[in-house]
């Protein structure tokens, strides 16, 4: 039998593992890891701001107008939506098949996950105004006002689907770690962070009947995971595609804005990999033929994009609505033009070079293509809202916006917050599957 997991160069047992793990967790962090840590918590402040000025000042300190009530919060919080569902479903893809190579990013994919919907939920409940009383108007609670929630909003799909997703990706998450931090918790140093593994590993005994139970319940989670994903990106687009607004009432945004998310969390994992092997010197478990093929899933999924934009043009200008062709063109050469022939190069042209081996297998360059993904994949968000909203049906109802200091500090803090996030959890958490790895090897070693 052939090996398919030929591709790390090196083998470790349980113990080995165990010691990188724990080494991580014991020792004190390293120059880098505290730069970028506080790096990450002053730009989170930047958010902190503006969040506090939107507070206290209402939403008239950001851009947004009667004509376009939906313009950089609402881009966020789709491009942080995308990048969180393609975390747990790159995890649960590989898993289902059998593809071993996984076991050294999974976690960090699904952490990815987790903290992608924390950053995503700050823009629509700061949107509606009055953050306070959020919990008011997306839950169906009797008020005196006699306002009750519209279940019939696709905004309302969202709140529901989403939930959803953040309690399964959690509990994906959950499981894995169980097994770890049974290990864990006799090995670190640390008292406070034994007593934190205990708790979440107590029940654990590493009997044969309870890695059955394990790796059944594992499995049926991440078969539940895979449609989850798919169903709830193809949600957050129903925001736009049963709507009248021109360039947004098309059956092609689901497929659309699954492809994008797979596409944009691709290159978020490219970086966030290339991260962790400079922090924590894993280039043994992250190694080159990991981000190689990563990189592969990239381009595959950049290539599905870039065939649901040749499908978008082509609806728009063989069909007969004069309203989808101007607001078309009014994208491709009206007042954000740039905004989108800079997000084609991005998006179609740039994720190109990973066609090259050489590329693909050079950490910095795809480090640098991937970043230059995500930046075009805002981009997108950004073109498919804001333009669309200014090219109304009523040329009175035409306008144009302007981000404001507030909205751009949120946006840079919002960066700043999920790498906050992402340092400290591993920081206190094993980066990497301990079991998955140890199994890993075993099957290397049995085909050797």
């Amino acid at each position: 039998m052939p090996d398919d997991n030929q591709n790390n160069p090196k083998s470790h047992s349980i113990n080995d593992l165990t010691d990188i793990v724990k080494k991580s967790l014991d020792y004190k962090s390293s120059g880098i890891f505290k730069f970028l840590l506080s790096l990450s918590i002053i730009i989170t402040l930047f958010a902190v701001v503006g969040v506090y000025l939107t507070t206290s000042k209402g939403l008239k300190l950001w851009g947004i107008n009667n004509s376009i009530p939906w313009a950089l919060d609402i881009t966020n919080f789709v491009f942080w939506i995308g990048i969180s569902h393609a975390g747990s479903l790159i995890s649960a893809i590989l898993f289902l098949f059998r593809q071993h190579w996984r076991a050294g990013i999974h976690r960090i994919a699904e952490a990815m996950t987790i903290f992608a919907l924390f950053t995503a939920i700050i823009y629509p409940v700061f949107h509606t105004g009055r953050p306070w009383l959020t919990i008011f108007w997306v839950l169906p609670f009797p008020i005196q006002s006699g306002v009750w929630v519209n279940f019939k909003s696709p905004l309302m799909w969202d709140v529901f689907a989403i939930l959803i997703y953040l309690i399964s990706s959690l509990i994906f998450l959950y499981i894995g770690l169980i097994p770890d931090l049974a290990i864990l918790s006799q090995k670190v140093k640390s008292v406070f962070l034994r007593k934190v593994y205990n708790f979440f590993s107590a029940f654990w005994l590493g009997s044969s009947k309870q890695w059955n139970n394990y790796r059944a319940t594992y499995l049926v989670i991440a078969g539940l995971i895979t449609p989850l994903v798919l169903s709830v990106h193809s949600i957050v687009s129903f925001d736009f595609a049963v709507s009248l607004v021109p360039g947004w009432h098309t059956t092609i945004m689901p497929p659309y804005f699954v492809a994008g998310a797979i596409f944009s969390g691709c290159a978020s994992l490219i970086v966030l990999l290339a991260i962790c092997r400079l922090l924590f010197k894993l280039e043994d478990i992250i190694s080159v033929d990991v981000m190689e093929k990563v990189n592969k899933l990239m381009l595959v999924s950049g290539l599905m994009l870039a065939y649901s934009y040749l499908t978008e043009f082509f609806f728009v200008f063989y069909g007969a609505n004069s309203f989808e062709n101007q607001s078309l063109i009014y994208r491709m050469t009206g007042d954000y033009r740039f905004v989108f022939w800079i997000m084609l190069l991005l998006n179609i042209i740039i994720p190109q070079l990973l066609w090259f081996r050489k590329i693909r297998r050079n950490i910095s360059l795809s480090l640098l293509v991937s970043i230059l993904v995500l930046i075009g994949m805002w981009l997108e968000r950004y073109s498919i809202i804001v333009p669309n909203l200014a090219k109304d049906y009523l040329s009175s109802n035409q306008n144009i916006y302007f981000p404001t200091f507030t909205e751009i500090s949120i946006l840079i803090g919002s960066f700043g917050l999920f790498m906050t996030l992402f340092l400290i959890f591993f920081r206190y958490f094993p980066i990497f599957s301990i079991y998955d790895l140890s199994k890993f090897n075993i099957i290397k070693k049995k085909y050797e």
